[in-house]
């Protein structure tokens, strides 16, 4: 006869089951309803900006409108987690202690809060709902636990110098001297950066591509550095780039043609160096006869000496073929005209009947500004080395190139040999030609 009473085993079963399917279940948003397009908005933070709270224990918080995720990396301190990736706190380098709260995200340096010390805790753009939709602005948070109020903002812009563009999310940094305090901050989507209020002072800017993400300037890493005198706020461009403590080097030497070679380099030349003929040696082997160097030119500077000039075909059949491209050509720019005539005045009439209408179609303009820059030459990695004799078929030289820089200023000597190749031998004349005639058969 059994009893009412459950088994052990069963017992502990009903009290541990439901706590595992709990423990293992992830918040998500509720079935049903509407499909959620919007981000989370930031309501608050806490502290307010500009406090001065001394002796500060607590946490710095953001408050947003709704449920944010977690993400799915958790923050283990090392800097690898989804929330640890959009917080950045100055001036500590340890990696900040983040903590998920459903609708709060709450912030405190691992280390504990210093006495006397201005804090600045940025959160990214990036952070998502339990949608998916992520939020397109950060928020700041200044104050300072005992230390003056901080007055100085640094604005600038950092520029790869490689593509010439403005970098978005260049990372920058600023180190208060001489205490060595870093302040960090990143450049927004056209590469312009505000960085502030911090305190003021002589600062060290460093502005550089973060490839690894860890909010930390590294030497592997591109980067340019300003030294800012205190009393001053404006950085102007921080053109990044990599930077190498090993001399160039030579990779190839090409024929370009009968009078000049190419030489490819193995890293970006100083764009602003010149070196004259003398700076190389053109070498024919094997007894080293030297050859007469007259200049050494960018790609630029040898299309615009040496242009080139292509054959131009002037029998009747070239000539019939130009005059009917050049009918063609007219006609098409008489139908673009009469195109662009009537462009002109359909909108003209929209801008009569729709007022605004030219005021909304200035403002849809891209002025982003995220073109090339031309404050300072971009980077090559190839000059063209002009002779004084034409090159040999079939012969062997050496080039040496002396005090070649990188873009890190960094001098050096190189050399590389080339080969000619063999000219090609002309046909024969003295050969016969076939008997194109017909023959009469017997």
């Amino acid at each position: 006869m059994t009893s009412g009473r459950l088994p052990v085993t069963g017992y502990w079963l009903l009290i541990t089951v439901p706590w595992l399917v709990l423990s293992c279940a992830r918040v998500q948003a509720p079935p049903g309803g509407p499909t959620d397009l919007i981000p989370p908005r930031l309501l608050s933070t806490s502290p307010d900006t500009l406090a001065v709270l001394p002796g500060f224990k607590g946490d710095v918080e953001f408050q947003f409108d709704e449920v944010v995720s977690e993400g799915n990396s958790p923050n283990f301190g090392l800097g690898t987690g989804d929330l640890e990736k959009l917080v950045m706190l100055s001036p500590s380098l340890a990696v900040p202690s983040v903590h998920w709260k459903r609708s709060r995200l709450t912030v405190r340096p691992r280390e504990g809060w210093k006495a006397n010390t201005v804090y600045r805790v940025e959160l990214l753009p990036g952070l998502a709902d339990l949608s998916g939709n992520r939020s397109k602005n950060g928020g700041v948070v200044t104050f300072t636990t005992g230390a003056a109020l901080p007055t100085t903002t640094l604005r600038g812009l950092v520029v790869d110098w490689m593509t010439q563009r403005p970098q978005p999310r260049g990372l920058v940094e600023a180190i208060l001297l001489p205490d060595s305090l870093p302040y960090r901050t990143s450049a927004d989507s056209t590469g312009h950066f505000r960085l502030g209020p911090i305190p003021a002072g002589e600062y060290l800017v460093y502005a550089a591509l973060d490839q690894n993400n860890d909010f930390r300037v590294e030497p592997r890493e591109p980067f340019d550095s300003l030294r800012l005198a205190s009393g001053r706020d404006s950085v102007g461009e921080l053109w990044v780039f990599r930077h190498d403590s090993t001399a160039n080097r030579l990779t190839s030497v090409a024929v370009n043609d009968s009078l000049s070679l190419l030489l490819t380099f193995t890293q970006p030349l100083n764009p602003y160096q010149r070196l004259p003929a003398d700076s190389v040696e053109l070498r024919l082997l094997p007894d080293s006869v030297p050859v007469p160097v007259l200049r050494l030119l960018t790609k630029e500077q040898y299309d615009t000496a040496f242009p080139f000039k292509p054959k131009v075909d002037t029998s009747a059949a070239a000539r019939a073929r130009a005059d009917s491209l050049r009918a063609d050509s007219l006609a098409r720019a008489r139908a673009d005209s009469i195109r662009t005539d009537s462009l002109a005045r359909a909108r003209e009439t929209l801008e009569i009947r729709i007022p605004g209408a030219q005021r909304r179609r200035e403002a849809a303009r891209d002025t982003a500004g995220t073109g090339p820059l031309r404050s300072r030459p971009a980077p090559f990695d190839k000059l063209y080395l002009r002779v004084g004799e034409r090159l040999r078929p079939g012969a062997t030289y050496v080039v040496i190139v002396h005090g070649i820089e990188t873009l890190s200023r960094v001098t050096g000597t190189t050399r590389a040999g080339v080969k000619v190749p063999e000219a090609k031998p002309p046909p024969d004349s003295t050969k016969a030609k076939p008997d194109t005639a017909k023959r009469v058969p017997r």
